[in-house]
């Protein structure tokens, strides 16, 4: 039964973290053989300033493709 946390930035809608679990889902089961009803997916959502790249907090940078 296989266990996948995703940790990434605050900011995606529901949709989006929809299909990201079952993308991740489909990958188990077409590369791992798992069963769909026994993969789970967390989401942990970590704030912008509670994240950091390169010793600086995300939430200090100005780039745009940081997400």
């Amino acid at each position: 039964m296989p266990f996948i946390t995703v940790k990434m930035l605050k900011g995606r809608n529901q949709d989006q973290k929809r299909q990201l679990v079952q993308a991740i889902t489909n990958v188990m089961v077409d590369i791992c053989d798992a069963k769909p009803d026994g993969t789970m997916v967390v989401i942990e959502e970590v704030e912008r300033d509670h994240w950091s790249r390169g010793g600086v907090l995300i939430s200090d940078k100005v780039d745009p493709e940081v997400k």
